[in-house]
């Protein structure tokens, strides 16, 4: 149940940033910038704060190769959806939504790693082992 809590605030991180609609921080702050730029600022750091936390626990847990892993095996999956003709990948906005998937799930991955290799192996990295 961690793993999905996880990759749901990973969406909720990359969906507020930006998606195809008009409610999310970037199409946000361009409109508010002259009049409410402190409060831009202050969201915008919050959302830094986020992708800080969650970038930091992926390269860590995963790194660079397993980020690149998980990539080409969703993009694979959608290039057997699209094959199969399952999935139509013509439409601007829904491939911005496809995209947001797939690097959340790199980072909820990433975020989870660890508790699913101690799951599975039963050996706990250095930064699960209490003092």
């Amino acid at each position: 149940m961690g793993i999905i809590v996880r990759w749901i605030f990973a969406f909720i991180l990359l969906g507020a940033t930006y998606n195809p609609t008009r409610w999310n921080y970037i199409t946000w702050a361009r409109a508010e910038s002259g009049d409410k730029l402190s409060l831009v600022v202050l969201i915008g750091l919050f959302l830094l704060v986020g992708y800080i936390i969650y970038l930091r626990a992926t390269l860590r847990s995963i790194g660079p190769f397993g980020m690149g892993l998980v990539l080409a095996l969703f993009a694979a999956l959608l290039w057997v959806l699209h094959d199969f003709g399952l999935l139509a990948l013509d439409n601007r906005d829904s491939n911005v939504w496809v995209g947001i998937l797939a690097l959340s799930l790199v980072l909820g991955i990433g975020l989870s790693w660890s508790h699913v290799r101690r799951a599975l192996s039963g050996q706990s990295d250095m930064d699960d082992v209490d003092e």
